[in-house]
C-alpha cells in the first residue's frame, strides 16, 4: 500500500523528434539538426515533473509489449515516478509520436500513431496498490473510465485535475466533476467558442470548478479562482522546442497546489517551468527541479 501526492491517468507514448532548420516542403528531404527519443504523453510528463519537483506520483496508462512500451515504463521509473498500476496490454501497440520541430520558432508538428492502441477499461485498472492520494491528474481520454477513476478518487477525498487539450464527447460531464480544469487556447477556441480568455476562464470556473486555467502559449496563461481573474505573461526564454510545454505546466501546477500556494503564485511557478523546458528538446529533456526553478524566478522578478 502506497501514499502518494498524485495518481496519473491518460495516453502515454514514445516520442520521436526531429529538429529541423526548416520544414520540408512535399517531396524534399531534408536532415536533421538534432534527435532525441523520449517517453510522452500528456498526465505522463505532467508526473516525471513532479518528481523532478521533489513530489512522488504513480502513472497507470498504457504500453504495449513491445520496445517502445519497455522503453516508455522504464524512463518513468528512471524518473522515480510509480509504475505499479501500468497496464501492458499484449494486443496493442505502444502509442508513438513523430514530433518535427522547427528550429527558428520552436514550434512543432505532431503526428500520432496510435492505430492499434485499444481503451483502458477501469476493469483492467490494478489500484488496490494505493492506500491515499491528493490528487487524480487526468487527460480526458478514455473517457468512460475517466469519469469511473474520478468516483473512485473522490471516495479518497482527493481532488481532480484536467488537461483537456481538445473537447470530447463527455466533456461536460467531465468538467462538473473535476476540481481544476487547466485547458488548451485550442480548447478555449473549439469548445467556449471565443478568444476572450478571461470570458472564457469564468465560464470553465462555472462549472464548479475550485480553479480553472487557460495556457495561451506566447500570451501566457489565464487563470480564475473566486470570480477573479490573473493573467501570467510568458517568461521570455530562447526558445528550442515547446513540444511538452502545457505537459510540464500541469505537473507543475500541480506542485503548486501541492505547496498550498495561491493562484498568482501557483500560475507563475507552473508558467517558469513550462518556460525552461522550452530551452531544450522534447518533453521531458528540459524539466527543471525546484532549485533551477527557484533560481530562474529570481532571476525573473517582476
Amino acid at each position: 500500500m502506497n501514499d502518494f501526492d498524485c495518481l496519473g491517468f491518460g495516453i502515454c507514448a514514445a516520442d520521436y523528434l526531429c529538429l529541423t532548420s526548416r520544414y520540408p516542403v512535399l517531396d524534399e528531404k531534408t536532415e536533421t539538426v538534432d534527435f532525441s527519443y523520449q517517453g510522452g504523453g500528456p498526465v505522463a510528463t505532467a508526473l516525471v515533473t513532479l518528481a523532478r519537483l521533489g513530489f512522488r506520483g504513480s502513472f497507470i496508462g498504457k504500453v504495449g509489449v513491445d520496445a517502445d512500451g519497455r522503453f516508455v515504463r522504464q524512463q518513468l521509473l528512471s524518473e522515480g515516478v510509480d509504475t505499479t498500476g501500468m497496464i501492458v496490454d499484449e494486443q496493442m501497440s505502444t502509442n508513438q509520436a513523430f514530433i518535427w520541430i522547427d528550429q527558428a520558432s520552436g514550434k512543432k508538428a505532431i503526428v500520432l500513431n496510435n492505430k492499434n492502441y485499444r481503451p483502458a477499461r477501469f476493469a483492467d485498472i490494478f489500484l488496490t496498490f494505493v492506500n491515499s492520494l491528493k490528487y487524480l491528474h487526468i487527460d480526458g481520454r478514455d473517457e468512460t473510465t475517466a469519469l469511473e477513476l474520478i468516483e473512485w478518487a473522490r471516495s479518497k477525498n482527493a481532488k481532480i485535475v484536467l488537461d483537456a487539450g481538445s473537447p470530447r464527447k463527455q466533456i461536460e460531464l467531465m468538467l462538473k466533476r473535476v476540481d481544476y480544469p487547466v485547458v488548451s487556447q485550442t480548447f478555449c477556441h473549439s469548445f467556449l467558442g471565443t478568444n476572450n480568455y478571461e470570458a472564457a476562464v469564468k465560464k470553465l470556473l462555472a462549472y464548479g470548478a475550485r480553479a480553472a486555467v487557460i495556457t495561451c502559449g506566447e500570451q501566457g496563461c489565464f487563470g480564475a479562482a473566486e470570480d477573479r481573474v490573473y493573467h501570467q505573461p510568458a517568461f521570455p526564454v530562447e526558445i528550442v522546442d515547446t513540444t511538452g510545454a502545457g505537459d510540464v505546466f500541469h505537473g507543475a501546477f500541480i506542485a503548486g497546489l501541492l505547496k498550498k500556494w495561491n493562484l498568482p503564485k501557483i500560475l507563475r511557478f507552473a508558467s517558469a517551468c513550462a518556460a525552461i523546458k522550452c530551452t531544450q528538446l522534447g518533453g521531458r529533456k528540459g524539466i527543471p527541479n525546484f532549485s533551477q526553478v527557484t533560481e530562474f524566478l529570481h532571476k525573473h522578478q517582476p
